[in-house]
């Protein structure tokens, strides 16, 4: 059986349960990992993902974090935490869970957005990452299909956003985030790259201020990085922009990708 796999930085679970709710209705993923819940786990809404045919492994503590793997195809495995992970202000944050789905074992990630060049956040977030390629190694190089999905906080190259002039100095575009992203490619895995419905390059981001949606003032944050198994699996890859637009969305769009069945 095909297997469709998503990822999709909800901005507030709770707030877009019913939006979340008809897309998984329409688009029907097997696996869905979420970023950004903006709730405790006892404020995720577990039963009524239960009524559409979703089990969760959930890492939350109702902050601005929070993170899940949603599956109609079994959760097992599951990982909570970043193994290794750094801690941010004496805490480590809930930005990791992972789980084995239907075969696939999955990551979903929310990076730390870094803040300023300046900011301590941003040395917490490379060392976020190293802590993630650690842990990516240790699965990307195996014959089961691997794959981390998620909220990255960087645009890998500069295609990856509207205008890189408007990003002097700015996070999201350093050389040493994207030297993270570098080296966790290296571990065996690859950018899966989706094609986008509108435009010519699949933006995942848009901010609510200044008309950044209309305008395709975006950026490709959103990403999905597959070891060979998983990317030889992938028959179709793309960005839902349909679910950013209307009333009350999430400033992220989802990320969708289809694999074939297994042999």
């Amino acid at each position: 059986m095909a297997t469709r796999i998503a990822t999709w930085n909800i901005n507030g679970i709770n707030t877009r349960i019913e939006r979340l709710s008809a897309w998984l209705e329409a688009t029907a993923p097997d696996v869905l990992c979420l970023q950004e819940l903006k709730c405790t786990a006892e404020q995720f809404p577990a039963e009524a993902l239960r009524d559409l045919g979703y089990e969760a492994a959930v890492h939350a503590d109702g902050r601005w974090n929070g993170v899940a793997v949603l599956s109609r195809v079994g959760v097992e495995e599951p990982v909570i935490g970043l193994p290794g992970g750094p801690e941010f202000e004496g805490k480590q944050e809930p930005r990791a869970v992972s789980a084995l789905c239907g075969g696939v074992r999955v990551w979903s990630v929310y990076v730390p957005n870094g803040r300023e060049v300046s900011h301590p956040h941003y040395a917490y977030k490379l060392r976020w990452l190293e802590a993630l390629r650690e842990a990516a190694g240790q699965e990307a190089g195996g014959e089961r299909p691997f794959a981390v999905l998620g909220d990255f906080n960087i645009a890998p190259t500069d295609e990856d956003v509207w205008d890189i002039a408007q990003f002097e100095g700015a996070t999201h575009v350093t050389e040493a985030e994207r030297a993270a992203l570098a080296a966790l490619r290296a571990t065996g895995l690859d950018d899966v790259h989706p094609r986008p419905l509108k435009y010519d390059v699949p933006f995942t981001y848009w901010d609510y201020r200044q008309l950044c949606f209309p305008k395709n003032r975006g950026m490709r944050i959103d990403l999905v990085y597959g070891n060979a198994p998983f990317r030889s699996a992938v028959t179709d890859a793309w960005v839902d922009r349909e679910a950013r637009k209307g009333k009350g969305p999430s400033d992220h769009a989802p990320v969708v990708v289809d694999l074939e069945p297994a042999a």
